[in-house]
């Protein structure tokens, strides 16, 4: 088993791509008719109990991993019964506030919110942020078939640039509501960095990276396929999408990237060439990389990478964008 070199306590790891959901919430979603991923995100032991941290924290430290930053995607509150969708974000918010709480050496949350409705989003992104302490929003790819360059976003994109947050972009599970994908059972291995990709071409070609610059945007899965992509979009934007407001490969270095890519040395190497190291974040997707497959999830990076650059990734960039005193 490999284990990676430890982390310094004075510059933390921090992994910027975990999960850990509550029963109570994944029952609440469940009925409310969100179950791409409920049925593995209970079976997946990444819960609040203490046999389950006391786990979490063992592989956490194996790996030499110090922090992870939480989100309940791809299990969003987003649904169309807008009192539905406001109960859900907000117990999943008040848990994570308590566990943050209890660990804080261990643990940051990114706030769920209750999407496609705008105002009630932007209300529990206030109380989430002001009241609760967490350090950010989470959102997944699409919400309900809406894309994220719907003009609806607008105002809560504004709200967000206006506070300086961080948004975190968490593949949905539904296969760009694909049955090509669907149909042939890669929802995750396929389906999801093409979610990835597609979710983040339409925020850099409606200009949300150049329009809302405060925004900290942090995307899954280094960004599914937009490392390759990019030459090919600054050739093609001017043809189809002629109202881009700056070229793709430029808008797509405004964004934060995080490391997840089943340890592939090939598609680190290329995002670390075509987004910059200064745009990469360690990330785990704990509990789906969990033992050895945590710390390969780690080591693999400094494997991959230059030095400097290795330790960028797994210490300074998170703990920047997070604005982490050191």
């Amino acid at each position: 088993m490999t284990t990676p070199l430890q982390g310094d306590k004075a510059r933390p790891r921090i992994d910027v791509h975990a999960h850990l959901w509550y029963d109570d919430y994944l029952d609440l979603v469940e009925q409310y008719g969100n179950v791409a991923a409920v049925k593995t995100n209970r079976a997946s032991g990444a819960g609040p109990a203490p046999e389950q941290l006391a786990r979490r924290f063992a592989q956490m430290d194996e790996a030499g991993i110090d922090l992870q930053v939480l989100s309940v995607t791809p299990s969003a509150p987003h649904f169309a019964h807008r009192e539905k969708a406001i109960e859900a974000a907000r117990l999943a918010n008040d848990h994570y506030a308590r566990l943050v709480a209890e660990y804080p050496q261990r643990f940051r949350a990114f706030a769920a919110v209750p999407l496609p409705h705008i105002q009630d989003a932007i209300a529990e992104t206030t109380r989430a942020l002001d009241e609760l302490g967490l350090c950010g929003v989470a959102i997944t790819t699409s919400i309900l078939g809406m894309g994220l360059d719907d003009p609806r976003l607008e105002p809560f994109y504004a709200e967000l640039d206006r506070r300086g947050t961080l948004l975190y972009v968490h593949s949905a599970g539904v296969c760009c509501g694909s049955e090509l994908i669907s149909g042939s059972r890669m929802a995750w291995s396929v389906g999801a960095p093409i979610e990835d990709t597609v979710a983040l071409v339409q925020l850099i070609l409606k200009g949300i990276p150049s329009r809302y610059p405060n925004i900290r945007i942090i995307a899954s899965h280094l960004g599914g396929a937009l490392p390759m992509f990019l030459p090919r979009l600054d050739h093609k934007y001017q043809v189809e999408s002629p109202d881009t407001p700056e070229l793709p490969s430029k808008a797509a270095r405004r964004l934060w990237y995080d490391t997840v890519s089943h340890d592939s040395p090939t598609a680190l190497r290329a995002a670390a060439e075509a987004l910059g190291a200064d745009r990469l974040l360690l990330g785990s997707d704990y509990p789906y990389q969990s033992g050895d497959y945590l710390n390969r999830a780690v080591a693999y990076i400094p494997e991959t990478l230059p030095a400097a650059q290795a330790e960028a990734v797994l210490h300074d960039n998170a703990a920047r964008l997070l604005r982490m005193k050191p």
